[in-house]
């Protein structure tokens, strides 16, 4: 079985818990030696993961022996503070994705998905389209008309939503419950805000494929029996 080599020794918690129950063996290590040792050659690793959040200098040193060593070990993902992504610039030849912390548990399993299929330890991922509009669910990338669109997070997830049932429409209930997932704060009025940066994202030319319905909520397109 694959695991995943982390590092420093003693990984995030958050990170240990998510791979726990996503399923990903992990092995927290505190120098690449361990990786790609003569000793630990044997072990069939998954990629790593390195969170430069506390000491970078020992990260980077980490990630610059991993890509140095005899053994490939890829892919090797970086978790990085926003106040830190001036350091990703030099260092691109040292990583191959970066998420940037606190992450949220869907977009890391989504980077490490689509990282392990780049590297052929992964399925194909699965994309969702209507018209020209296309959402890459496991990267997280959307485009429409051969665009990319700039979403955040949340902004991706409702419109994936959307997308998964074109024609059919959901009340801001609804949409507030399965797309955030609880009882945001900000209420019904975060749907509409969402939307309409949706829409402004999209494009004149796009906007309306978003449509709103009078005292109801929203729908993406027509339904794909009718289109």
């Amino acid at each position: 079985m694959t695991t995943f080599a982390l590092f420093p020794s003693n990984p995030p918690p958050e990170l240990v818990r998510f791979l726990d129950l996503e399923g990903h063996p992990w092995k927290a290590v505190d120098e690449a030696t361990k990786v790609i040792g003569a000793k630990e050659i044997e072990t069939e690793w998954s990629g790593a993961i390195v969170d430069v959040n506390n000491d970078a200098e020992s990260a980077w040193k980490f990630c610059r022996d991993l890509r140095s060593g005899d053994v490939i070990v890829e892919p090797l993902l970086v978790l990085i503070g926003g106040g830190q992504l001036d350091e990703l610039t030099s260092r691109g030849d040292l990583f191959d994705d970066f998420i940037i912390t606190p992450f949220h548990p869907q977009e890391l399993s989504a980077r490490i998905q689509h990282l392990l299929w780049r590297v052929g330890k992964g399925v194909r991922p699965e994309l969702i389209s209507y018209g020209q509009l296309s959402l890459n669910i496991e990267n997280y990338q959307a485009e429409i008309g051969g665009r990319h669109l700039d979403l955040t997070f949340m902004e991706y997830e409702l419109l994936r939503f959307l997308a998964e049932s074109p024609g059919q429409v959901f009340t801001r209930e609804v949409l507030l419950s399965q797309v955030w997932g609880y009882e945001y704060f900000g209420g019904a009025r975060t749907v509409d805000v969402h939307i309409r940066r949706l829409r402004a994202k999209m494009g004149e030319e796009h906007a309306s494929m978003i449509s709103t319905v009078r005292g109801v909520g929203y729908k993406l397109g027509q339904s794909r029996r009718n289109s």
